[in-house]
């Protein structure tokens, strides 16, 4: 039994990897597990590619229940793991108790921030990386009608309905947006059965590009859009390859860099906020030989277009998270 198990308890149904001294680096997956096929699994990426260049290791915890935060959180700083980095929003305040107590170890959390000397906050403008989206699908919807299904409803998640929506909406202002949440709590990111229903939902009225932002469970609306014969769009991991040919792209977060670097960083990891913005290299849209023939030249320049004018601030897409409004649309 290694250390790591023991520590964790026989009563404990924490999904443990740990194959690593004590000073080792950790990850914490969010519900949904590493293998989402999107947002975790693009942290895990992040990890595995620190192991290969450095040979190095660490330890991972995949969250099965939301009760399991800071036992996590705890039982990882007790060992020794240095710096912590975890996945999602809904660790902030379970870190914001913790980390004082473990004043020598850091910590880094995605898509939170953290005001602690310790924590390193890793946020993305997820409305940039979505409105670009938007261009395409609006671009490539021939009905007029496109979809957007988030995960769970929280404003973070509304932040990537509303730029996709005034994305869409700049190429086609008389487009209609479809937006649906899947849930109101963690289940909402690993249920691709209900991402399938209401992708077949939206379907029927007629949407023809469909954006899921959903974690896990937008490997359901991509399969559903497939066997529908529409398009969809991806998230977080460059989705392209599910479904060659009918997803027309994926809203990529560099979540595999923010763990990247947090990992090389170590115990030296720098606290603070983080934004990793489209100027940064911190979201886009995936291009690559599994959407080339979806992909015009119209297309292309119109995105290159809107993230030249991004970058240099002469557009400004709308954040929902500092103003609970949609120019768009209802979000």
């Amino acid at each position: 039994m290694t250390l790591m198990k023991r520590l964790l308890g026989a009563s404990a149904v924490l999904a443990l990897s740990a194959v690593a001294a004590l000073a080792d680096p950790a990850i914490i997956y969010d519900v949904g597990g590493k293998n989402d096929k999107s947002f975790n699994e693009a942290a895990f990426n992040g990890a595995q590619k620190w192991a290969a260049e450095t040979g190095g290791t660490f330890k991972e915890l995949e969250m099965q229940n939301e009760a399991q935060r800071e036992q996590a959180l705890r039982q990882l700083a007790e060992a020794g793991a240095n710096p912590i980095v975890m996945t999602g929003f809904a660790f902030g305040d379970t870190l914001n108790a913790v980390a004082p107590d473990y004043p020598d170890t850091k910590f880094a959390i995605i898509d939170m921030v953290v005001d602690q000397p310790n924590v390193k906050s890793v946020v993305f403008t997820e409305d940039q990386g979505s409105y670009l989206a938007g261009v395409m699908a609006g671009m490539a919807s021939k009905s007029g009608v496109v979809g957007f299904i988030g995960g769970m409803d929280i404003p973070l998640i509304r932040r990537f309905g509303c730029g996709y929506a005034q994305g869409v909406k700049a190429v086609k202002p008389d487009a209609t947006v479809i937006l649906n949440m899947t849930g109101t709590d963690g289940s909402a990111w690993n249920n691709p059965v209900k991402g399938a229903e209401i992708a077949k939902s939206q379907m029927s009225q007629k949407a023809d590009v469909i954006f899921a932002a959903a974690g896990g469970t937008g490997v359901g609306v991509l399969q559903a859009a497939a066997d529908g014969g529409i398009l969809s769009v991806g998230v977080d991991s460059n989705q392209n390859y599910m479904h060659p040919g009918q997803v027309l792209t994926s809203m990529v977060k560099r979540v595999d860099n923010a763990v990247y670097e947090a990992f090389k960083e170590g115990a030296d990891l720098k606290p603070g906020v983080n934004v990793m913005d489209l100027a940064a290299g911190g979201v886009d849209v995936a291009m690559d030989d599994n959407n080339a023939k979806l992909v015009t030249p119209e297309m292309t320049a119109a995105v290159d277009d809107a993230k030249a004018k991004i970058i240099s601030g002469e557009l400004k897409v709308h954040d929902y998270m500092s103003d609970n409004t949609c120019p768009a649309g209802q979000f």
